[in-house]
């Protein structure tokens, strides 16, 4: 499996009336695309507004993050998706606009979206502020109800991400990143001397605006499997979820997984990256110790004697984390676990909702109850009314002056559970 990825730097979002990249910039036609996503007929109505860098916007309700990418060769991008034939991603050349993102927004689906701000102290809790947002405000028809609400902004954000990938496809400036990924056998005997680790990647698969799909396809409906990292890359798990936003995985953070990105760098010199086994969250106690069993029988036939765990979400899904480590543990995998800490807005609850002993390797990315005072914007994209409703928010969130009162997981990706974020704790 070979797979060259493209990155295409852009600076700027323009909406205009053409579609093209010209010196960095991203030039968008809103007609062109409104007619892209009123293909569907769930759609009521779709327009477009950019948010960039530094410049006095807030964003919300926020749905997913999507980071524009297509495939020139080697099948499609977000394979299964918006087709019932597939091949497999993580082959092929690959374009990937990076520094932007096209952000879904509109009436509220469910009350877990949450908050971006442009600038200020919102924007050094999130990566998401560094990019130009091209932002789509998506209406519903009024007989949609609420999860096909959620298919038809997913799939919109994603025909749109599509469809400005391929702009790239005529643009000759870009960063080339070269991925080689070989067989179990090959893997295992390339670098002998060094520990073999694998990633645990845990994906919400609860239902009720809980989902992730892979291949196009609910994780409720899948056992653990393996995978590699080139498929993840290529959009093969997309979210669907509605999780609280500070710790929720969008679809920008599956295609810029940064455990992923952070194993590859470390590949050879100081670990064997063996690969990935995905395990879908899901809700009773039966199929989380079923998935348990069939996530560490899949570690150990890929010879980790090391692995990492990523966590979505809060609260059961703790459960998960916890028992999946302590089977490694008492396999003789030595593993890490990375989890936020939910301690109550004084910092003086209970972190964690489950905890088991072998859970002795931990990184936190912080205290997501923590409350912040946000300053008013001078432009809300999207309904600012639905921060009462949003995850981390309360109807005494929006102060009489403008400000914005928010517990830190309302804010998107505030403590991103693979640890792409800014925000951390320290033992003392």
């Amino acid at each position: 499996m070979n797979l060259e990825l493209r990155k295409v730097a852009i600076k700027d979002i323009q909406i205009d009336g053409e579609c093209k990249i010209e010196d960095g910039c991203l030039h968008v036609d809103p007609k062109k695309l409104e007619e892209l996503v009123l293909e569907d007929s769930r759609v009521k109505s779709v327009s477009f507004d950019v948010a960039r860098p530094g410049e006095s916007v807030r964003i919300v309700p926020v749905k997913d993050v999507i980071e524009p990418r297509a495939k020139l060769e080697g099948g499609e991008i977000f394979p299964g998706t918006f087709r019932e034939d597939m091949e497999e991603g993580g082959n092929g050349i690959t374009y990937a606009l990076s520094g932007c993102a096209v952000t879904t927004t509109g009436p509220i689906v469910g009350f877990q979206e949450g908050v971006i701000d442009m600038m200020g102290p919102g924007a050094e809790y999130t990566i998401y502020s560094q990019l130009n947002h091209l932002v789509m405000i998506i209406e519903k028809q009024d007989f949609v109800d609420q999860h096909d609400h959620e298919t038809v902004v997913r799939l919109a954000g994603l025909k749109v991400a599509r469809y400005l990938g391929t702009l790239a496809f005529e643009y000759e400036n870009y960063e080339s990143e070269q991925y080689e990924w070989k067989s179990i056998g090959e893997k295992y005997m390339e670098y002998p001397d060094l520990p073999k680790v694998v990633y645990v990647y845990n994906c919400m698969a609860q239902g009720l605006l809980h989902d992730t799909y892979f291949y196009g396809r609910d994780l409720k409906a899948l056992v653990p499997t393996m995978v590699t990292p080139l498929e993840v890359m290529d959009g093969a798990i997309v979210s669907g979820n509605c999780v609280s936003p500070g710790s929720k995985t969008t679809t920008y953070m599956h295609q810029n997984n940064a455990v992923i990105e952070e194993l590859f760098k470390i590949h050879g010199k100081e670990i064997n990256f063996m690969g990935i086994v995905i395990n879908p969250l899901m809700t009773t106690l039966k199929e989380k110790f079923r998935d348990r069993m069939l996530t560490v029988r899949q570690v150990k036939m890929l010879g980790a004697e090391g692995a990492i765990i990523s966590q979505e979400g809060f609260g059961n899904p703790t459960t998960d984390l916890m028992i999946v480590c302590q089977e490694l543990e008492n396999n003789g995998i030595k593993t890490v676990v990375i989890t936020n800490e939910d301690a109550g807005v004084d910092g003086m609850s209970e972190s964690l909702p489950d905890s088991v002993q072998e859970a002795n390797a931990i990184v936190s990315t912080g205290n997501s109850n923590a409350t912040v005072m946000l300053p008013a914007m001078d432009k809300t994209i999207g309904n600012l009314k639905e921060v009462e409703r949003v995850c981390g928010g309360n109807v005494t969130s929006i102060q009489e002056d403008g400000r914005l009162l928010l517990e830190i997981h309302g804010i998107m990706g505030s403590h991103n559970l693979q640890g792409n974020t800014k925000l951390g704790a320290v033992t003392i």
